[in-house]
């Protein structure tokens, strides 16, 4: 049947100008294609063709169509990093996602294949919100607190290269939303007499979820640094207290869904099936029925019985495309107004076509470059997390 008619709105043209609150307000280094020329879709297709196998396209999920057809293949974060790694003879690997996904792909790859983002606008402002010199001073806090021997760090997959290098320097790991209570489990087991206590970055939603939901750890348990605030806003008997350290982070997308719209949903529509991101607010996940990543959130709607009523609260862009892949459903967008993220909208068919088409002119503009050092050691996060039971493959 479809989605309610926030999702028909049309998508307000984004990948010029800048948001210094959100975005990282970089412009693009050349001419763009009109958006409005007829033909950027066959270029797009030429240029592809003319690249042939040099050249690898990866699509995130909150990709535009017009991107996504394009992609040689789709997913997640960390899937398509690892996709990109499996795919060593390709020369160029474009990646049509954020920053920290294509410093994932560069750290993935190996040195010679070289990473493009199309713009380098797409950022991520939870990602942004964690900034090295800003975790430093806190684990620098944590000393004075007495408590940094204690502390594991953990970092979300959606997080700068640094971070997770940061992670790999200190015994910490990355997580990804699927395998983040295996993280945890592991975390909590690195320090003997079952003191540790862990360092979220930088989704303070996912490490809250997953600690009170999946590892049985209490609320008041829980505390929230706030990079901001002297000493994080919290006191040294607070950090002792603590077994969770929770960043003060989140998703501009996922943090706007309120428990107010489940109730109204539930209202409006007897038997619906809300389905959530774990970065959604606990409060909202609380009275979701059911609760996981965006592959979760995909399987789950291929799955669902026809004729079933789902909310679904995650990025609009993917909604969208499962409400078109499945007409034999009621797919409805959990928010009142449209939800897009803006800076993975930033990644339109005019940037693609000009990324794809200098690469055929031989010029590799808009590269991805991690530094040896920070790839060292953010590998040794990573490898971690590859290391752990269970779901560690998995986004």
């Amino acid at each position: 049947m479809g989605t309610v008619s926030t999702i028909d709105l049309p998508l307000l043209p984004l990948g010029k100008g800048r948001d210094l609150d959100a975005e990282r307000g970089v412009e693009c280094p050349g001419d763009l294609p009109a958006a409005s020329d007829p033909d950027l879709v066959a270029r797009a297709r030429a240029a592809k063709e003319a690249l042939g196998e040099r050249v690898f396209v990866l699509g995130h999920h909150y990709q535009r169509d017009e991107v996504i057809q394009f992609a040689d293949v789709t997913g997640d974060s960390f899937k398509l990093a690892r996709d990109a790694a499996a795919r060593p003879d390709a020369e160029f690997i474009v990646f049509c996602g954020v920053h920290f996904m294509a410093e994932s792909a560069d750290i993935l790859t190996s040195p010679d294949q070289k990473v493009v983002l199309p713009d380098l606008a797409a950022g991520c402002s939870m990602a942004d919100m964690a900034r090295l010199r800003q975790v430093e001073d806190a684990w620098d806090a944590m000393a004075d607190a007495g408590i940094q021997d204690s502390v594991v760090p953990v970092t979300y997959m959606n997080s700068s290269a640094d971070i997770k290098a940061f992670c790999g320097r200190n015994g910490g790991v990355v997580c990804t939303s699927s395998n983040a209570d295996v993280a945890l489990d592991w975390a909590f087991s690195q320090k003997p007499g079952g003191d540790a206590k862990i360092l979220f970055l930088p989704d303070q939603h996912l490490g809250r979820n997953t600690a009170v939901l999946e590892m049985g750890i209490a609320l008041d348990e829980c505390v929230v640094w706030d990079p901001l605030q002297p000493g994080g806003g919290l006191s040294a008997e607070e950090l002792q207290k603590a077994r969770m350290i929770l960043w003060k982070g989140h998703c501009s997308v996922h943090g706007r869904f309120s428990e107010d719209v489940v109730d109204e949903l539930r209202s409006k529509h007897p038997g619906i099936h809300v389905l959530v991101h774990p970065e959604c607010k606990h409060e909202v996940v609380l009275k979701a029925d059911l609760v996981g990543s965006t592959e979760f959130i995909i399987k789950t709607i291929e799955a669902a019985e026809p004729g079933s009523v789902w909310a679904v609260g995650t990025e609009l862009n993917l909604v969208k495309r499962l409400a078109d892949a499945h007409p034999d459903k009621t797919i409805v967008f959990l928010d009142r107004n449209v939800c897009y993220c803006s800076t993975m909208n930033r990644i339109d068919l005019p940037h693609l076509v000009w990324a794809l088409e200098n690469l055929v002119a031989g010029e590799v503009v808009n590269q991805i470059t991690v530094d040896p050092e920070t790839e060292a050691d953010a590998l040794v996060a990573l490898q971690r997390m590859l290391d752990l039971p269970g779901k560690s493959h998995r986004d």
